[in-house]
């Protein structure tokens, strides 16, 4: 099986006896064991600034650890090389960035569409259903963006909610396995942030993928099939200097 096929009854994600240190700095992060099936939509709740992001970077091949496995798909991550784990995350994964990572010059329509462009694979089941464009178009129609808001400006100046939209739209499309969404609706008042889970929801109940969302808002429990806590699976160890030679 290649590093683009994943298996088929593995969970969608499995850490393992994770160990993980940023260069530089004396705390060590360890995860025992934790898991997502498939098609469970998971909500991480943890304070700013306490590994959420950290934890991401892992199951997204972004960042390795020093000891453990980490397997998505059935695939483990430490036997690909870098650009095949950025190849098997365009495919399989797709993320919505805190802060959106928009190109700012580009319409919402070519910026959901840019993403197929590094994944062959995923482009050709959008393609099966006709052109990308399309499927851009009634993706971005189904979250809630008019059809002047697609082509007739430049991401930038839409509003947050818009771009919002945009960014789902883009991690969405072409129906990855694993969906990763970090505190993608901090920037929204209750009524908006209610509005846009619904429409993610509904088109994660087509696709049947798995969610990770992380966020420190408690009050969005009730979405989900489970909730983890950081400090439940997570352990911060401060490591001793270093004895000289």
């Amino acid at each position: 099986m290649s590093e683009s096929e994943p298996a088929p009854h593995a969970p969608t994600v499995l850490l393992e006896d994770i160990a993980f240190q940023w260069p530089g700095s004396r705390f060590r992060i360890g995860i025992d064991q934790f898991r997502i099936e498939r098609a469970e939509r998971v909500l991480l709740l943890g304070p700013s600034g306490g590994g959420k992001s950290t934890l991401l970077g892992l199951i997204a091949g972004i960042s390795s650890p020093r000891e453990g496995r980490i397997q998505i798909l059935g695939t483990d991550l430490g036997t690909l090389s870098s650009a095949q784990r950025d190849r098997f995350r365009a495919e399989h994964l797709g993320v919505i960035f805190q802060m959106f990572n928009l190109l700012p010059y580009a319409t919402a329509l070519d910026n959901v569409r840019l993403g197929l462009s590094f994944a062959p694979d995923r482009a050709r089941r959008v393609r099966e259903h006709g052109p990308d464009q399309d499927a851009a178009e009634r993706l971005l129609t189904a979250l809630g963006l008019p059809k002047d808001a697609q082509t007739g400006q430049v991401a930038s100046s839409l509003s947050t909610g818009q771009q919002q939209r945009v960014a789902a739209a883009r991690a969405l499309i072409g129906d990855p396995e694993l969906v990763i969404a970090d505190e993608p609706t901090s920037a929204l008042d209750g009524e908006s942030q209610q509005a846009f889970l619904d429409l993610v929801f509904q088109q994660l109940d087509r696709s049947r993928s798995s969610l990770l969302m992380v966020s420190h808002d408690e009050r969005l429990a009730g979405w989900f099939d489970r909730v983890v806590r950081l400090t439940d699976i997570q352990q911060h160890t401060e490591m001793p200097d270093a004895v000289p030679a």
